[in-house]
């Protein structure tokens, strides 16, 4: 039993959108129809009852119809010729027992009738049917009996009053409600169908923009253009919907275009040392091959060379896996951190791989929340720079003042025709290429410190040299520890 609700369900689902819709705009405008002529039929009928009631109230039997009623009992004809006029007027005795109108169809006396005639009630209004089986609407009420010979109901002749029953067909209302039931049934079923049809056009228009916008998904996914475009009209859902699609395919073209970029440019950084450690390797095999040994000063010089070429595709590797991460994901949760500490270990990591560079630190207390590890590689790069351009014996110097970390080096600074391109993956201004080194630090300082909250600038310093300023929120004391 439950089954075949679900198949109708699943049966609709997979139904077109668009049949769908008209399927769900014909039904809702049938049950308008059908409750609008349930409605109007029911309230027809209680307006042409209320009007046969009223009507039967108002109404009183005719002097002569009543006379004649009760002669029939009196002097009963030879033959019963009962006509069908407007109304059927009987008397009705005490017992039970009806004095008819000649002219009028016998209507079957109901006790309600009988409690009239006894003078339980002084009038009732009830259903009934004729001896032929006609359902008439009764009214019998308590009538002046003195003018009349009531011989005929063996009653008391100097009562004052008698029952008289005036009756109508209820044929006559039931015509005119199957006629209007015909036709509110006509009209039903035009508005249906004239429903399905408007409600199929609706769909095809509204959906119109949807087809274009399926199409335009349906290109993408066959093709992988993402160059499609959905002309915009109006304000509504449609319309921002296919601002969104606009939006995601340039935010998907701009991506797969970095990503290419960014595989042509690790393929080009990679092929500059794979080729020199294969050269290198190359002598070494062909040393041991041919039994010509290399001398000890070339072969010392030839392995220090592998180990340094090994190293930078060490670092370079690490750079590319650092950058593949999404920007919103990180090697793990914030924390509250000191920036002073971290600085000062990143100090001392640089002081080993400058010896012969002077240092100078001025750490004030500052703590940001952001990725430990992250962040003191972004110093470490920062410094890295510095002491890649300083000259020997030359100063870097460092200060960290109310959020503010400066890194200062006394090198051949940055040219301003470059100083745009600095924090793109993979650029080097010409005269950085001879040194070591892959283009990808400073964009990876850039993420580190946006993802904090903060920001990063390069350029000049006064006297010359590079200045670099990055500027992380936060305080000077460290925020209290939650329990």
């Amino acid at each position: 039993m439950s089954s075949q609700p679900q198949n109708h369900r699943r049966s609709f689902r997979t139904l077109p959108l668009r049949s769908r819709l008209a399927l769900l705009v014909t039904t809702a405008v049938a049950v308008a129809v059908a409750a609008v002529s349930v409605a109007a039929w029911l309230l027809t009928s209680a307006q042409l009852h209320n009007e046969l009631d009223t009507s039967l109230e108002n109404s009183s039997a005719p002097f002569g119809s009543v006379r004649q009623a009760l002669d029939t009992c009196l002097n009963p004809p030879s033959e019963s010729t009962p006509g069908a006029g407007f109304a059927y007027i009987q008397v009705v005795a005490p017992s039970g027992e009806a004095c008819v109108d000649p002219y009028s169809q016998p209507v079957k006396v109901q006790q309600e009738d009988i409690d009239v005639a006894n003078g339980t009630t002084s009038e009732t209004l009830h259903n009934s049917t004729t001896e032929q089986g006609v359902e008439v609407r009764v009214h019998t009420e308590l009538i002046d009996a003195r003018p009349f010979d009531v011989r005929a109901l063996n009653v008391d002749p100097r009562s004052p009053l008698i029952a008289v029953s005036v009756s109508r067909p209820l044929t006559e209302i039931d015509t005119s409600l199957n006629r209007l039931a015909l036709l509110l049934t006509a009209l039903a079923g035009i508005g249906v169908l004239g429903a399905g049809a408007a409600g199929l056009w609706i769909a095809r228009t509204g959906l119109k923009p949807v087809d274009r916008l399926t199409g335009a998904v349906e290109h993408v996914a066959r093709t992988e253009d993402l160059t499609v475009r959905i002309p915009v009209e109006g304000e509504d859902e449609i319309a921002r919907l296919s601002r969104s699609f606009n939006s995601m395919t340039a935010a998907l073209a701009t991506s797969r275009d970095r990503q290419a970029q960014l595989i042509a440019d690790a393929g080009h950084e990679l092929r500059t040392p794979l080729t020199s450690l294969r050269t290198n390797i190359e002598l070494l095999v062909r040393s041991d091959a041919t039994g010509r040994a290399i001398p000890p000063a070339d072969r010392a010089a030839l392995m220090a060379s592998v180990k340094a070429q090994m190293t930078e595709l060490a670092a370079l590797i690490g750079d590319l896996q650092e950058l593949s991460r999404p920007d919103a994901v990180g090697h793990g949760p914030l924390k509250v951190v000191a920036l002073h500490e971290i600085a000062e270990t990143a100090l001392d990591r640089a002081r080993l791989r400058g010896p012969e560079l002077t240092f100078t630190a001025e750490l004030e207390p500052w703590y940001v929340r952001a990725e430990p590890a992250a962040l003191e590689r972004a110093v470490v790069n920062v410094l890295d720079n510095a002491v890649k351009f300083s000259p020997p014996g030359g100063t870097v110097e460092v200060a960290l003042r109310r959020g503010e970390l400066t890194v200062r080096d006394h090198g051949p600074g940055i040219p301003a025709e470059d100083l745009p391109h600095v924090f793109e993956r993979f650029w080097r201004s010409p005269s950085a290429r001879a040194l070591p080194g892959s283009g990808l630090g400073l964009s990876i300082v850039a993420r580190t410190v946006q993802q904090a909250g903060g920001e990063i600038a390069l350029g000049p310093a006064p006297g010359g040299g590079t200045r670099a300023v990055i500027r992380l929120p936060g305080a000077a004391t460290p925020p209290p520890a939650t329990p």
